[in-house]
């Protein structure tokens, strides 16, 4: 079939038409294919260029590479912005990224997304708005899936807040303050994936979609749901690690911020039955998190009940308040740059962080008539 290729194409990043579905193909390998500037920008063009598009029926996006569909944004550009003090990159970035987010999420055409590997933060947002478009994401055995923010300081950006409030019971709750890394049978049981494949079957997948005819966005989606249809995730998702600990989580995780989270899962621990062991590990991973970050976290998906647009523009906000008065700068530092793992928080102890204090991280810097993305509107229902 013919193959058109986009003016979008870069080291980074290809586009391309062919067989009428919209490839984009991230090839940033030796960053894990983390977000760049420009990859946003490459991304959002060939979405725009193929919007109205008669000859492009879906969107599929993938990476070639096994490591990582996407492990999240520029990290290291948002610190060194940060240590020269230059607050206009950091917002153009976060800005951008968030847009394309939104346009992800109301594309009017499916959007496939293939989730091979890591697949964390900024990975997310390119992805997981698949499903309200119609489209499909499919993970695979390779999946490690996450929004691992809270170890850095930040919080579950890229409007996953959305999609973490509406998986079932607390596990949104969890994933976003424990920063957890699932699985695909997690995934699938927690409603943030639609299908699965096995990675040895991804090139034979595209091969299949680039030779079949199709009439209609219908056809390419009954060409992957019958591909996939063919391979068996295990451990099933009812079986997987997430659904087996979903009662210890809703009992835990429901509570209304992180103090009383932890103070739950201390009685769990002194029970001293079959709990106490996930208790424990759990506790553990609270006390390196950011004690504010994790506040933050919880309101997050607490307060992403509306709209999409709303989630992303409060995103917004918070990476101001975050850079500026939370933890993130020490969290890159300590995690990324120095690799001392010594991270210096704000708060020392979880239960020092007030409920004013998160509050505050939620004030936002514009008014609402000069929010830069005071213009995002939700149009699908």
């Amino acid at each position: 079939m013919p193959t058109s290729v986009s003016p979008a194409t870069s080291d980074e990043i290809a586009t391309h038409v062919a067989n009428r579905i919209g490839f984009i193909e991230l090839e940033r390998p030796k960053a894990l294919n983390a977000l760049s500037t420009t990859m946003i920008r490459a991304i959002h063009a060939a979405l725009d260029q193929w919007r109205e598009d008669p000859e492009v029926l879906a969107v599929v996006v993938r990476s070639r590479h096994a490591r990582a569909f996407c492990a999240g944004g520029d990290i290291r550009f948002m610190y060194e912005a940060a240590q020269r003090g230059d607050q206009p990159a950091r917002d153009t970035f976060f800005g951008e990224e968030y847009r394309l987010n939104h346009a992800i999420f109301t594309y009017p055409k499916p959007y496939i997304a293939l989730m091979n590997g890591i697949v964390m933060g900024g990975g997310m947002g390119i992805s997981q708005g698949a499903h309200r478009t119609g489209g499909l994401r499919v993970v695979t055995q390779s999946t490690q899936m996450a929004m691992p923010e809270t170890r850095i300081g930040l919080f579950p950006d890229v409007g996953a807040g959305w999609f973490l409030a509406r998986t079932p019971g607390a596990i949104g709750r969890y994933l976003a303050v424990t920063g957890a890394t699932i699985g695909a049978a997690d995934a699938l049981y927690a409603g943030l994936a639609d299908a699965y494949i096995d990675d040895e079957a991804l090139p034979a997948l595209i091969d299949t979609l680039c030779r079949e005819p199709f009439e209609s966005d219908a056809d390419v989606l009954a060409c992957i749901e019958r591909e996939t249809r063919a391979f068996q995730v295990a451990p099933r998702p009812e079986e997987s690690a997430l659904a087996k600990a979903r009662t210890l989580i809703d009992r835990h995780f429901a509570q209304p911020d992180v103090a009383r989270i932890l103070a739950s899962l201390e009685r769990e621990r002194e029970c001293g039955d079959d709990a106490a062991e996930w208790a424990e590990q759990t506790i553990a991973v609270l006390r390196e998190r950011s004690p504010l970050s994790m506040g933050v976290s919880l309101e997050v998906v607490t307060r992403a009940e509306g709209s999409m647009a709303d989630v992303l523009r409060t995103d917004l906000d918070l990476t101001r308040s975050s850079f500026l008065l939370g933890d993130t700068v020490e969290g890159i530092r300590a995690r990324i740059i120095d690799k001392d793992n010594a991270p210096r928080w704000r708060f020392a102890r979880i239960e020092d962080v007030k409920p004013a204090d998160v509050e505050k991280m939620f004030e936002s810097p514009w008014p609402a008539n000069e929010h830069p993305l005071r213009d995002l509107r939700d149009l699908r229902g």
